[in-house]
């Protein structure tokens, strides 16, 4: 399996369904450890415990891997139904998504943390726009509790993108271009019921920021703890939001010889219990899916299209073994971005 063509992933897949679902069904249930994101107002404003404040997202060790986690429980259930514990995993969701523990976590997100803005905001609104997009009686109810926490963040975006005179260029939770490409799907479809306002805060920020970037220094990256490549994260935000001509003629200025970036190689991780370190499973997993993203929104004649599917498989296939069964700095995020590759 050398390019992850459409059906060698949906072979993947299933092959690796059950195992991706075994282990976020145990990391979103397991409140410690917990890196929690809470801001002190007094002395003693402190919780006894992750639940106290975060009900639904307690677990997983931080709040941005649990809501992913909880999207690619969500995506696995809808996408390889038959493949997965599909009576845990609505149990996980009818426990964690009620109208009662969106509340607590829409008035500690507004009184207490922001989360690690934008990456958890868009991871929110992935998780939002899987469910109310599907058509499944469960999905709807869950949607529908989700929606304040939603609404919320969409005010959060909507207010900051304007202000945001500069991107976060970095490889992490603040990159800029990751956040907002998750958020976009959410947005376009707020915007398809007559709710434009965060669609165009994304095209406004997104279009002020990158139109201009050339040469972009990607032999720079990775950085030590990166679990994102700000390069090709950019690449895909743009591809979503130029036309095919105007995407493949910024790309021209933006990377002119990727082939020889060191984008092709893929990260080394020395040290999956150091968590920092471990994010560099991420980099390879993101990556692989950047680059067939890119590789499907470039003219199938150009020559930069021709070796990213055997990139992208050079950097995924090994760390598809790595989600379970290694240590809980890599097991409580990376099926998240397995199954983001492969769906």
């Amino acid at each position: 399996m050398s390019t992850l063509g459409t059906a060698d992933r949906q072979a993947l897949l299933l092959a690796r369904a059950e195992e991706f679902a075994k282990i976020i069904l145990v990391t979103v249930r397991r409140e410690f450890p917990n890196h929690i994101s809470h801001l002190m107002t007094g002395p003693g404003d402190l919780p006894n415990r992750p639940k106290d404040v975060y009900p639904a997202f307690y677990g997983c060790l931080d709040w941005h891997s649990c809501v992913e986690m909880h999207w690619a429980a969500v995506r696995l259930l809808r996408t390889a139904p038959d493949r997965v514990p599909g009576d845990e995993i609505r149990a996980v969701l009818d426990e964690h998504l009620t109208a009662d523990n969106i509340a607590v976590e829409t008035r500690s997100f507004t009184e207490f943390s922001k989360h690690a803005r934008p990456y958890a905001w868009g991871w929110e609104h992935m998780l939002q726009h899987e469910l109310s997009t599907w058509d499944d009686p469960d999905a709807r109810r869950w949607a529908a509790n989700l929606t304040p926490l939603t609404e919320t963040i969409t005010d959060a975006f909507v207010s900051w993108l304007p202000k945001a005179t500069y991107p976060d260029r970095q490889g992490a939770h603040f990159n800029s271009a990751f956040g907002l490409s998750r958020a976009l799907p959410q947005a376009r479809a707020l915007a398809e019921r007559g709710e434009p306002g965060l669609l165009t805060a994304i095209s406004d920020a997104a279009h002020r920021w990158f139109d201009n970037d050339i040469d972009y220094p990607a032999r720079w990256e990775p950085g030590g703890a990166d679990f994102l490549s700000p390069a090709l994260c950019e690449a895909e935000l743009m591809s979503n939001l130029f036309s095919p001509t105007e995407f493949t003629q910024w790309f021209d200025r933006f990377l002119p010889d990727i082939a020889n970036s060191g984008l092709f190689t893929p990260a080394v991780v020395s040290d999956d219990s150091d968590g920092q370190i471990a994010h560099l499973h991420g980099v390879n997993l993101s990556r692989a899916w950047c680059l067939l993203r890119l590789a499907a929104a470039l003219p199938p004649t150009d020559v930069r299209r021709a070796e990213m599917p055997s990139a992208a498989a050079t950097h995924a296939l090994p760390e598809l073994d790595l989600t379970s069964g290694t240590d809980y700095m890599v097991e409580h995020w990376l099926a998240a971005y397995a199954v983001l590759l492969l769906t």
